[in-house]
């Protein structure tokens, strides 16, 4: 059997739905094929639960460290079922309301595994014997866990993320390789609800795509907590063996605890799908696409993880939406094409405590792509929103010479809720002075967003060296 749709799409998480939900918004005919759930990896076992962990591991801090405010509690019992019972019950309403949005969108869902294959000389999308064929073909098949050589991940000693979500109990010690965003929220969490963590990362410095100022910032937080970091070391090999797993470095160091948390990163998920087979070029697993995420095949594109870049939700819900409105624009129901997502753009938030919130570029990056810069460094301690949540960290700007803010980073409690205006800063390259005007109101922590521009601006009002 074969059926024809004007859109055919692969996958049913952030970048999938929401290039279906926008495409149907559009008038046209859209197919979406998942074989799990809608919603994807971000719903189910990435952003969203792992949130709702880290929420209640921020109740259990809040209640132990109360006695530091005079209220006086205690914390009793840490509940993991309780707590994964929180999280499925935030997963279950979102995912309800997604599933209704999509049929009230008319959206053709096809349940199963599909895989390319040539149709009468077009691509399509086959499940079981069933061939679903597209004017435009999507490709939003999404991630997988990543994990090292010498590394066996067998789900018990050994675990990844998708594991760590459905532990039985916590472990009372565990190892997390890799220091970047799933690691460090995850070390984070678990330090907070009584976890012995030591964090392994190869690269010199915690979250090692961020600003090194951040990642400094990161690993001193974390030693106040008592979590244990080891940077600049590779992992050489790791060893399950009864109640335990032993981790050799290459150094020739060990470690060894109760579970070990892959935590490197995801992979794109392309193998077995029958993308090269159909013609569609791969670069180290990614789809190959041009800015305006067009693959090598004509009327197909790729998104979201799929595409080389920051592997964020928010990425794939833009992706998708470009392209709905890409295709729109080609079919005549838009008239004017949409302009591309730039990765530089993108706010990108770690929910570990602290939180770190960035958008832009890096001090690096941004000397290497326009020479001279300039950078400022606004410490919470002069901010009094942060002083009364007994939070350090900082804002950092980077603007170019005499130019507008290219890079915002923020780290401290809540920051995450700040990225909104940073990410308006540096969308429309504001300069200093275009913020300094703004009435931040008092006291919040947005405040120290207005006094660091002010600074920048060269109008320094509370500042603190």
């Amino acid at each position: 059997m074969v059926a024809s749709y004007d859109v055919v799409i692969l996958g049913a998480g952030s970048g999938g739905y929401a290039c279906a939900l926008r495409a149907a918004q559009l008038g046209l005919s859209v197919a979406m094929v998942e074989k799990d759930k809608i919603g994807g990896t971000c719903l189910h076992r990435g952003c969203i639960p792992t949130k709702a962990l880290l929420h209640a591991a921020e109740v259990a801090d809040a209640a132990r460290n109360g006695s530091q405010l005079g209220v006086h509690v205690t914390v009793d019992k840490i509940d993991l079922a309780g707590i994964q019972d929180y999280a499925a019950s935030v997963v279950n309403r979102i995912h309800s309301g997604l599933t209704g949005l999509v049929k009230a969108g008319d959206i053709a869902v096809v349940s199963g595994e599909g895989r390319l294959v040539s149709v009468d000389g077009k691509l399509a999308v086959r499940v079981a014997d069933e061939d679903y064929v597209g004017d435009y073909l999507v490709l939003a098949s999404g991630s997988f866990p990543r994990t090292l050589p010498g590394v066996e991940v067998d789900g018990d000693r050994v675990i990844n993320s998708d594991h760590a979500l459905k532990l039985g109990q916590l472990p009372s010690s565990a190892i997390v390789l890799g220091g970047g965003v799933i690691g460090v929220e995850f070390a984070s969490a678990w330090r907070s609800l009584g976890v012995e963590v030591t964090v392994v990362e190869a690269m010199p410095h915690l979250v090692p795509t961020e600003d090194p100022a951040i990642g400094t910032a990161l690993e001193r937080a974390f030693r106040r907590r008592r979590i244990g970091i080891r940077t600049g070391v590779a992992v050489h090999s790791c060893q399950a063996s009864g109640d335990a797993a032993t981790v050799r470095l290459a150094d020739g160091s060990e470690l060894s605890d109760e579970l070990v948390l892959m935590a490197v990163g995801r992979g794109p998920y392309t193998e077995g799908l029958g993308y090269a087979e159909a013609g569609v070029r791969l670069r180290r697993g990614f789809v190959d696409t041009d800015e305006r995420l067009r693959a090598s095949v004509p009327t197909t594109y790729a998104l979201g993880d799929l595409v080389a870049g920051p592997q964020l939700a928010h990425r794939g819900f833009a992706h998708g939406i470009f392209v709905a409105e890409e295709i729109g624009h080609l079919t005549g129901r838009l008239s004017a094409a949409p302009l591309p997502v730039k990765d530089s753009d993108i706010p990108r938030v770690s929910y570990c405590d602290p939180e770190i919130a960035t958008v832009g570029l890096s001090e690096e990056a941004a000397r290497a792509a326009y020479g001279e810069v300039e950078t400022l460094t606004y410490d919470l301690a002069g901010n009094g929103r942060s002083r009364i949540l007994k939070t350090a960290g900082f804002v950092k700007l980077i603007r170019r010479s005499s130019g507008p803010v290219v890079g915002i980073h923020m780290i401290g409690s809540r920051v995450s809720e700040l990225i909104g205006e940073a990410q308006l800063i540096n969308g429309w390259e504001a300069h200093p002075s275009d913020v300094a005007p703004y009435v931040h109101p008092h006291p919040t922590q947005n405040e120290a967003l207005g006094e660091a521009h002010l600074a920048l601006a060269g109008k320094p009002l509370h500042s603190h060296g």
